[in-house]
């Protein structure tokens, strides 16, 4: 398999891992163990599911192992088209990284206060429980402020995409959309919270730029053009 093809292949597994898990850890997970607005009744189902809880943690850590050699995998894929706008995209991500960590420790603090060591005996069981859906909010506007850099790295990868010659150039409009949708949805999830419902419906149709982009890669790879069909879209 030319080298080509086998990094559009690779890039798109890693890609396919890393929305699987993030489809568990931002929507499956959450939705089974978040109470919006019930400090109580969130504790009780997380100490009832804290493997789950647990999981859902390392996970995410797992995922932000893979999202590096995703970049590296899709820098070796488009290095030969612009390696400076590569280089830019792999530092998009990196800067992504300690994000992640901290946010991992951010829910490790939920199950210290559930448990409720020794040293908290200081806090009741409802302070407890307030305390740790705290923590569970702070890691949701963790989550809106790092969807900047989740819309920002999508820019060089569009714009690599599209002038690849190798994969379809409305793939890279897709990216560059999907981009600014991220962008849009965290501005309005720190300027207008209380809309963010109906703008999740708007930009979801948007935000499927990423799926398509992976679906192509594992099903189709990365196909050179003839120069003739170099001018298709």
């Amino acid at each position: 398999m030319p080298s080509l093809q086998k990094n559009a292949r690779v890039a798109g597994w890693l890609y396919f891992v890393i929305t699987v898990l993030g489809v568990m850890n931002l929507i499956y997970i959450p939705g089974k163990l978040i109470v919006r607005g019930n400090a109580a009744a969130t504790a009780q189902k997380i100490l009832a599911s804290e493997s789950l809880f647990r999981f859902s943690i390392a996970s995410s850590l797992v995922s932000v192992v893979v999202f590096l050699f995703l970049v590296l995998a899709l820098y070796r894929l488009f290095e030969e088209v612009d390696q400076p706008l590569a280089a830019l995209m792999v530092i998009l991500v990196l800067v992504q990284v300690p994000i992640g960590f901290v946010d991992a420790v951010n829910q490790l603090a939920v199950l210290l206060l559930l448990h409720g060591a020794d040293y908290l005996s200081v806090f009741d069981q409802p302070h407890r429980e307030a305390l740790a859906m705290l923590f569970l909010n702070l890691s949701g506007q963790m989550t809106i402020v790092s969807e900047i850099l989740w819309g920002l790295w999508l820019f060089p990868l569009g714009q690599l995409t599209f002038r690849s010659g190798y994969l379809p150039r409305f793939l890279g409009v897709w990216l560059i959309i999907n981009g600014l949708a991220y962008v849009a949805t965290s501005f309005i999830g720190m300027m207008a919270p209380q809309h963010m419902d109906f703008v999740s419906k708007i930009t979801f149709p948007l935000l499927l730029g990423e799926l398509a982009f992976m679906l192509w890669l594992v099903i189709r790879g990365a196909r050179p053009r003839q120069p003739a069909d170099q001018a298709l879209v």
